[in-house]
């Protein structure tokens, strides 16, 4: 079936669909189209006899509500002139009042007559109080089997359940309602192509695109809302697996230079110099990332493991496999704090491997260089020069290894550290880099769900280091109420005794200094942050110049010098901070989230994070997990104004609840409205409105499958021209290029 047709009918402009004066109220919503009315679901249903919970109602904000008719009353007002309509609302517990003013009675007749005592409606304004009891001043209005065309309508409306639709003052959920029966009703299934293909809809039984929009926005009964429900879901996952299918097919036609193992070369000499053993994970996935390297298909292997599972060593052995194999890898790092730390990190782990071409250098070692922006000219032409020439086979750097400047001999395998960090065009530049494309490593140390991989990544391969190593302590962490002086107090104290037994201890502010708006924070990640909430009277933000100068005063740390990290500070000065908090010069250290990712100090026990509730679940976690990297435990302590039932609490108890990152990462989806799993950063809305990662793990998992089937025996999608259309609609060009490339 062609699909031309069709969608000329869902692209009509609403204007000429249902009037210019009803197209422009739903414009505020972002509906312009029939499609986008027809994509604009029900976020719930409600049923007469079934009534909103006003007692939930909070002043302010924009309500519709359910609700029994008790008493209308028209009155006129002799302080002001002109007259008052009062009536009450009950949903069986508590009572709303609706006011309703006119300069003269009669105007307001027409509304006590329709609202009659035992009548059930929906009512729409927004929340106000007068005198202490909460109110709707002029809402908008539907009462249940009178507002109807007809007695046939009425009787439908009275005994159906009714779409309650995200809507806005101009538009309430009944106009919306009515817009959409107008432009669905006269739909033939030729005007909805369909993207899920026939043969797949028959062995399913799903109902036709037409249909399925039908028990969607005008139901029944709710069992036609959770079959159109399980068709419309799957439609989102097979157009995204489909994506994601198309794209890695088109992947595996690449060519690479495959790098094999070389027995003898300087993986096995890193092994045998290891102070440690290599975790039964690391082995598995170092395996697994070999097989990929010896292959002459690129790689595009996702790495995720919690902090500290040992994700640098596995990533230097597959460096180390192509520097074997006459080629080089590249480690992109998202600060400069931590391009240095890898840098410092790796020339430890090789030792006399990393000093090739340098007195007491091993016969076969390569070199190690760093390529950052703030580098010295000098510095930067050395290791420009070792990078061009072939001589350092291991190249560390920032987004300045992206320039144009940085030439390799052999670029062979590309490492991404902290991926998310990246927008696509950094992570893609470095792979356009000679005449084949280079394998790729992307790491993460932030865990990602097992469902949210497989529905953002797709067919990538994934590799899980979900053990620590050996020797590695686990880390306490503790709620502390900001509000009571006590336990502020002891948390001072705790400091000082992780101080005195020869421990080092962060303290991370969410801000730099008092004057600083919160929302331009430091290194504050917009798309980690949750929606926040406040407590009454809170003091301000914690600023972390104003910390360190505290600290400094109070008497559980006297004598204790307390250093100061954060953003704006020189590359040198970080630098410089870093060192004199690990020697224990400053053994206290005042930071913004600048230390989230990667920061290594072994002897690091303690954390204490202010304003812990201004974080999302995933940046608390990395936080923590700089403290506890060595043999002795380390304490966090979550100092807070939250107060408990809220979501912000919630997600606290979380962090103290497990130390396991992926538990917690499934517990940071539930909590978050999923929005776009995409990621709101790479993209310009939501492909998923229906769809949820971990709650329909399996309908994904089935898509999975058969949008492999699709594209197996349709690579160009010829022969499915609705699912080509929904792909280049619902996601477009950018996010097609994301799936292939995150």
């Amino acid at each position: 079936m062609t699909s031309g047709a069709g969608h000329e009918r869902l692209e009509e402009p609403l204007a000429r669909a249902v009037g210019e004066r009803t197209a422009a109220t739903l414009s505020k919503l972002g509906l312009t189209t029939v499609g986008d009315l027809l994509r604009h679901y029900p976020r719930r249903y409600g049923k007469p006899g079934e009534f909103t919970d006003i007692r939930s109602l909070r002043t302010g904000e924009h309500v519709t509500v359910m609700a029994e008719v008790r008493s209308a009353t028209v009155r006129t007002m002799r302080s002001r002139g002109g007259a008052m309509l009062e009536a009450i609302v009950s949903d069986g517990r508590d009572t709303l009042q609706l006011t309703f003013f006119a300069k003269r009675a009669g105007v307001l007749r027409m509304h006590e007559d329709k609202l009659r005592a035992g009548r059930t409606g929906l009512f729409t304004g927004t929340v106000g109080e007068y005198r202490g009891k909460r109110q709707l001043t002029h809402p908008d209005y539907l009462i249940v089997g009178v507002d109807a065309a007809d007695a046939d309508e009425a009787i439908y409306e009275a005994l159906r359940p009714i779409p309650i639709y995200p809507a806005a003052a101009s538009a309430p959920t009944w106009r919306i309602a009515r817009a959409v029966r107008t432009v669905l009703d006269p739909l033939q299934e030729e005007d909805v192509p369909d993207p899920i293909p026939l043969e797949i809809r028959e062995r399913e039984g799903f109902p036709t695109l037409r249909e399925a929009l039908r028990l969607k926005h005008e139901p029944e009964h709710m069992d036609d809302v959770a079959r159109a429900d399980k068709r419309l879901k799957y439609e989102e996952a097979l157009v995204l697996q489909t994506a994601l299918a198309r794209r890695r097919a088109e992947h595996a036609a690449l060519s690479a230079v495959a790098r094999p193992p070389r027995a003898g070369g300087l993986v096995d000499a890193l092994d045998a110099r290891l102070p440690f053993y290599l975790t039964a994970g690391q082995r598995t996935v170092g395996a697994e990332i070999a097989r990929d390297l010896a292959a002459n298909v690129p790689m595009l292997r996702l790495l995720q493991g919690d902090v500290g599972a040992g994700k640098t060593v596995v990533a230097l052995r597959a460096m180390l496999q192509v520097v074997d194999a006459g080629g080089q890898a590249a480690l992109l790092a998202p600060t400069e704090v931590l391009a240095a730390q890898h840098v410092r990190a790796l020339r430890a782990l090789l030792g006399p491997l990393g000093e090739g071409g340098m007195l007491g250098g091993a016969d076969n070692a390569t070199r190690v260089v760093l390529v950052t922006g703030s580098q010295g000219s000098k510095e930067r032409r050395a290791a420009l020069a070792e990078a061009a020439g072939g001589a350092a086979g291991i190249v560390v750097g920032t987004h300045a290894l992206l320039s144009e400047t940085v030439q390799f001999a052999d670029l062979g395998l590309v490492v991404v550290d902290e991926q998310h960090r990246f927008g696509v065009e950094q992570r893609d530049a470095l792979r356009s880099r000679g005449a084949r494309p280079p394998h790729m490593l992307v790491m993460t140390a932030t865990p990602i769900p097992r469902t949210v991989a497989m529905t953002v990544f797709g067919d990538l391969e994934t590799s899980v280091l979900a053990e620590r190593p050996a020797g590695r302590a686990q880390t306490v962490t503790h709620l502390v109420p900001a509000g009571n002086p006590v336990w502020v107090d002891r948390t001072w104290a705790r400091v000082r005794e992780e101080v005195d037994k020869g421990g080092r201890a962060y303290v991370v502010c969410a801000r730099i200094d008092p004057s600083e708006e919160p929302d331009a924070v430091d290194d504050f990640e917009a798309d980690d942050r949750l929606e926040l909430e406040p407590a009454k009277d809170r003091p301000p933000l914690a600023a972390a110049t104003e910390v360190a100068a505290t600290l400094a005063e109070r008497p559980e740390l006297a004598g204790v010098r307390v250093g100061l990290m954060h953003g704006r500070l020189s590359a040198d000065e970080k630098d410089a901070a870093m060192a004199r908090f690990a020697s224990g010069e400053t053994p206290v250290l005042v930071s913004t989230t600048v230390i989230e990712v990667g920061v290594d100090v072994p002897e690091a026990t303690a954390m204490v994070i202010l304003d812990a509730d201004r974080f999302g679940i995933s940046q608390l976690h990395q936080l923590r997990g700089r403290v506890g990297r060595s043999t002795a435990p380390g304490v966090c302590l979550l100092v807070t104004y939250t107060e408990e039932g809220t979501l912000a609490y919630e997600r606290l108890a979380a962090l103290v609840a497990t130390t396991d990152g992926f538990e917690l990462a499934e517990k940071d989806l539930e909590l978050r409205r999923e929005g776009d799993v995409l990621g709101s950063g790479q993209s310009g809305r939501s492909s998923l409105r229906l769809l949820r990662v971990v709650r329909d793990a399996a309908l994904i998992a089935k898509a999975r499958d058969d949008a492999r089937e699709v594209i197996a025996g349709d690579p160009t999608l010829d022969d499915h021209p609705a699912l080509a259309s929904a792909i280049r609609e619902w996601l477009g060009e950018d996010q097609e290029q994301f799936l292939e490339r995150a």
